[in-house]
């Protein structure tokens, strides 16, 4: 166990037991937290981790969750600036001077950036988009117009998230995994992924499609139904297949419901959803 996870869960279980608060909380150990913040900004500590080969090997990291939490639990609200807005946060946002000689870039107006996020080397953030606190970024990632990174999401390298895609957030309970996409994801515009979906690698998921557990994934490539997952090297789209609800005397025409459908990913395919390489030069 590390220092700064045995200091976290130390103040975890002070915490927990009543016996600190945001009142009471002493300067070391706020400094506790802020050395927190910056590891987690530095992607040396992650929410969620992948522990095997398979989709399902994610698993959370209960301490890194809870240092989170605590960062809310033990400091106060205070006034903050955001250029001429005066917002109010327990945490100020992430500095981003360290950016640029990482050939990573955010356009202003609306894109914010919380402190605890990660953001890798050579991505691009676009306003407006928001990345909470810890969420991770992965190295050359597209944040597109209008994105969310809800907190604790784990987000690849390689990835385009097109604009207006939401990456739902898992922060409590801690055991949870958050939302995973992995590397080399495509996901078109207006998607939503949530409730600890994960999205294999390398695959490509057209626009406004939702992904999450209670939605079927019709996989034809290994011809089985999954939830809460997409297998690596898939293209896949929405679609509906017919309710049971279809039997109520309402539904005269019939009832469908959503769900997915994952095909093979094809080489003309990727070909096609290759950024260009001006957004990189």
């Amino acid at each position: 166990m590390t220092t700064l996870e045995s200091d976290i869960d130390d103040l975890w279980q002070r915490y927990d037991d009543d016996e600190i608060d945001a009142e009471t909380a002493s300067s070391t150990e706020l400094e506790t937290l802020d050395a927190f913040l910056d590891a987690l900004e530095a992607g040396e500590v992650r929410a969620a981790e992948k522990t095997g080969t398979s989709l399902d090997s994610w698993e959370a990291n209960e301490w890194v969750k809870r240092g989170i939490l605590l960062n809310f639990g033990l400091r106060n609200t205070q006034p903050r600036e955001y250029g001429d807005v005066t917002y109010h946060d327990v945490l100020p946002l992430r500095e981003t001077g360290d950016l640029a000689e990482r050939g990573t870039r955010n356009t202003p107006d609306g894109t914010v950036l919380r402190r605890g996020a990660h953001l890798g080397d050579d991505c691009i953030v676009m306003s407006p988009a928001f990345l909470n606190i810890g969420a991770y970024v992965g190295d050359g990632t597209l944040v597109d117009s209008c994105d969310t990174v809800g907190s604790c999401a784990q987000i690849g390298a390689n990835v385009k998230l097109g604009a207006n895609t939401l990456i739902g957030g898992v922060l409590e309970p801690v055991e949870d995994a958050p939302v995973v996409v992995e590397d080399g994801v495509s996901l078109g515009a207006g998607c939503r992924v949530t409730s600890g979906f994960v999205v294999g690698e390398n695959s490509i998921v057209g626009e406004n499609t939702l992904l999450t557990p209670r939605i079927p994934v019709y996989d034809l490539v290994e011809e089985e139904v999954i939830y809460g997952e997409l297998p690596p090297e898939r293209r896949a789209f929405t679609r509906f297949v017919e309710s049971s609800l279809g039997d109520h005397d309402l539904f005269a025409g019939g009832a469908f419901k959503p769900a997915v459908v994952a095909l093979d990913v094809e080489d003309d395919t990727l070909d096609a959803t290759r950024r260009e390489e001006a957004l990189r030069e």
